[in-house]
């Protein structure tokens, strides 16, 4: 399956407790060829962005870093697999890890939202 990111509008549903994002926090994404970028906020997140490259397969191999509602710049990397669910949106499984603060990993699962 081809997967295009354009547009779209994810929350998400679960997350590691040492993760930021929350069910409040939006992200909004982009893509221009294998390029996908997103900005994202919301609940703890004042302001975020993404940019990751796309693999034939829809993987996002991808950078983030946000300012945290505590006034923190926090950095990251993580790995996103998509899935289709039953009714067309995109589900995304992320294993991810920051590169700063405390250095924990985590995973969370974000959903395509439609606005």
């Amino acid at each position: 399956m081809d997967f295009d990111y354009d547009g779209r509008w994810f929350r998400a549903v679960s997350n590691s407790t040492s993760g930021e994002v929350g069910g409040d926090t939006l992200f909004s994404y982009r893509q221009e060829g294998n390029l996908v970028w997103a900005t994202y906020s919301g609940g703890s997140i004042r302001l975020g962005h993404l940019v990751a490259l796309m693999s034939e397969n829809g993987e996002l191999a991808m950078r983030y870093h946000h300012v945290n509602t505590a006034g923190l710049l926090q950095t990251g990397v993580c790995h996103s697999v998509p899935s289709v669910l039953p009714d067309g949106r995109y589900q995304l499984a992320e294993s991810w890890q920051w590169t700063s603060g405390d250095l924990s990993a985590g995973t969370s699962l974000l959903e395509e939202i439609i606005p």
